[in-house]
């Protein structure tokens, strides 16, 4: 079963999953190469789950890397096999910050405000 893999994006038409991947190959190519692949790999159902992919609770999931820095991708399921990814991270710890959660959830209800139809 394929599943495509799109981008959140606000009114404002600001990609922050984008600005977060094009900083991150930057700062870190290495991890950069090894989110993409991830993600191409969220295409496939049998990858939605650990340790590749987590959920959260609240419809979010987590595309997951472990590396110098833990680097992490928030997506949610969409109608007709589609995945939003809503927001970046990089952290030390292995807790997601509250409001990166948070934050992750109201553009996954803004998304949904917007497009589910």
């Amino acid at each position: 079963m394929e599943f495509t893999v799109e981008f959140y994006e606000s009114q404002a038409e600001r990609c922050p999953v984008r600005e977060f991947l094009d900083a991150l190959k930057t700062s870190d190519p290495d991890d950069f190469v090894v989110v993409m692949a991830g993600l191409a790999k969220l295409q496939n159902r049998q990858n939605h789950r650990e340790p590749l992919s987590k959920a959260l609770g609240g419809g979010l999931f987590e595309l997951r890397h472990v590396g110098k820095l833990n680097t992490r991708v928030l997506w949610f399921f969409m109608k007709g096999r589609r995945i939003i990814a809503v927001h970046g991270i990089r952290n030390k710890g292995q807790a997601i910050a509250a409001r990166d959660l948070d934050l992750a959830h109201e553009r996954m209800r803004n998304w949904l405000k917007r497009h589910d139809r």
